[in-house]
C-alpha cells in the first residue's frame, strides 16, 4: 500500500510537468505565428502602400516630377500636341470665338507622358485662361506673346507644383501656336 500511495504521488506532480511543457509550447508557437503575421503585414503596408482607401476608392498614386537631367543640346526637340481649343472671348463687339491648336516643347520624352496624365485638368485650365481673354488683347504679337508665356506658366505649375510662383524654368520649354484663329 505504501508503494500505491508514492507511485500516486509521483504520478500527480509528473502529470502538471508534461501539460505545463505543453503549454509553454503552444504558447511559443502563438507566440511566433503572431510576431510572423505582423511582421508580413507591416511589411506589405509599408513596402506597397494601401491599394485602396477605407471607403472603397482606389488611392492615387502621386507622380513625382521629373528629376532635372542634362539636356543633351546635340538631341532633337521633343514636342507635344495639344487638341484643338474653341472658347468664347470675353465680348466686346458681340460674340466673338477663339479656335487655337499648340504644341509644346518638353524638355524628354517623360514629360510628355506626364503630360498625358494631366492632360484633363490642363484642358480645363487652359481653356479657362483663353476664355478669359479679350480678341483685341490677341490680335497683336506682342498679345500672342504675352499668351504663349502664360500658358507656359500655367502647365508648369500643374506638372511642376513646387516651381509655382517661382522664377526657374519648368519642363515646358516653349509653347508653339499651329492654329490661331479668332472669329
Amino acid at each position: 500500500m505504501a508503494k500505491d500511495a508514492k507511485t500516486a504521488v509521483d504520478g500527480a506532480e509528473a502529470a502538471p510537468a508534461k501539460s505545463s511543457k505543453k503549454l509553454l509550447i503552444i504558447i511559443i508557437a502563438v507566440v511566433v505565428l503572431v510576431l510572423g503575421l505582423g511582421g508580413t503585414a507591416a511589411y506589405v503596408l509599408l513596402k506597397h502602400g494601401p491599394a485602396e482607401e477605407d471607403d472603397g476608392e482606389v488611392a492615387v498614386e502621386k507622380v513625382k516630377p521629373a528629376k532635372k537631367k542634362k539636356v543633351d543640346r546635340g538631341a532633337p526637340p521633343v514636342y507635344v500636341a495639344i487638341d484643338a481649343f474653341t472658347v468664347n472671348l470675353v465680348p466686346e463687339r458681340g460674340d466673338q470665338f477663339l479656335q487655337l491648336s499648340l504644341s509644346v516643347e518638353v524638355d524628354d520624352v517623360q514629360i510628355g507622358e506626364q503630360m498625358k496624365q494631366y492632360m484633363p485638368k490642363l484642358r480645363n485650365d487652359l481653356t479657362l485662361l483663353l476664355s478669359s481673354k479679350k480678341a483685341s488683347d490677341l490680335v497683336t504679337t506682342e498679345g500672342k506673346e504675352l499668351l504663349a508665356q502664360e500658358i507656359r506658366e500655367q502647365i508648369n505649375n500643374i506638372l511642376d507644383p513646387a516651381s509655382k510662383g517661382k522664377k526657374r524654368d519648368g519642363p515646358i520649354k516653349d509653347v508653339l501656336f499651329t492654329s490661331f484663329i479668332i472669329q
